[in-house]
């Protein structure tokens, strides 16, 4: 399992609290990581009708905070015997002050219940959605109801070979990523490991059209093509994945490979859906250099369409547009 140092386990509700530091806990444990637990109140205002013996903003902040402290108390209390727990409640916007804690701390991980379950009809903008946008280490998103050991994970790579030298060498780096922690995470929960890389050949469409009169042979052998180079370099990158695994690789048959023609909007929330994945470990867009571009429509739309926990790996030099305050 790839070593987390410093873990981040976000609470933001009681319902499926536990869901999420059990996933933490025992990650922690398994790296011999820190780990905190944290909460974010959000500011209160108080209504003019309140104003006139009633109590202030700042009375009902303190009283919020303290609530919320002995709750992560309660919540924390029965893994003390097994590990150390910092907990801590801060005021402000959820993802912001997660963001600041990460960048105060370098956690490394952080962990947090889904939303509930309308989350996605208001995905765009949702606190899981701008942790997923901007927070500079990876962000695990758990379902409320999700397993305590995971049987099928999906991960899925972007092996296009068509892109700047910079950004190719950022998005081989973001799949080696996903790859390394996908396949840890399946050998340690004894899950499945299922890798998916969807392509399609440019222009197919148009070509195909009569007017154009392109012949059926060089067409087929065109996509041919670019089937093949898109397989050649998935099994390259898995030869080396099963080659750092080693030989837990080998007896738990991992991994089982889809490639997959089409759009990766449509194909792998499918093929999720299909499978029953319990979690999908994805790169997000491998571009550096633009502060806070980080996911884009295709990412955000899959996710949109998702039933299960999704884990979001950042590519290299991803810079968050969050900074700290003076």
């Amino acid at each position: 399992m790839k070593r987390f140092k410093q873990i981040l386990c976000v609470v933001d509700s009681r319902d499926g609290a536990k869901t999420a530091l059990e996933r933490a806990v025992s990650l922690a444990e398994n790296n011999q990581a820190r780990l905190k637990v944290f909460v974010v109140v959000e500011n209160i205002s108080v209504a003019p009708e309140m104003l006139s013996g009633g109590p202030s903003a700042d009375e009902l902040m303190l009283a919020a905070v303290e609530m919320w402290t002995r709750d992560l108390e309660t919540l924390v209390k029965p893994y003390w015997s097994r590990i150390a727990i910092e907990i801590e409640v801060s005021v402000g916007v959820v993802f912001l002050e997660t963001i600041r804690d990460v960048l105060r701390h370098a956690h490394d991980l952080v962990i947090k219940t889904a939303e509930p379950q309308d989350w996605l009809d208001r995905l765009l903008g949702s606190s899981d959605m701008h942790l997923l946008r901007k927070c500079p280490c990876p962000v695990w998103i758990i379902k409320p109801n999700a397993p305590n050991s995971h049987r099928r994970i999906l991960v899925a790579v972007d092996v296009d070979d068509a892109c700047p030298p910079r950004e190719l060498a950022a998005r081989r780096a973001l799949n080696q990523e996903a790859l390394e922690l996908a396949g840890s995470l399946a050998i340690s929960e004894f899950a499945e490991l299922h890798v998916v890389n969807v392509w399609q050949a440019p222009g197919e469409g148009m070509l195909r059209r009569s007017f154009l009169n392109a012949p059926d042979d060089e067409l087929d052998s065109y996509v041919n093509d670019i089937r093949c180079r898109h397989e050649l370099i998935l099994d390259t990158i898995i030869a080396e994945l099963t080659s750092k695994l080693g030989a837990a690789a080998e007896e738990y048959r991992i991994p089982q490979l889809h490639l997959v023609e089409g759009a990766a909007r449509r194909e792998i929330p499918a093929l999720a859906k299909r499978i029953d994945a319990d979690l999908i470990v994805m790169g997000t867009v491998a571009r550096t250099g633009v502060p806070g571009f980080i996911m884009g429509n295709t990412a955000e739309t899959i996710l949109g369409q998702i039933d299960c926990s999704v884990l979001a790996i950042k590519p290299p030099g991803f810079v968050t547009p969050v900074t700290l305050r003076g």
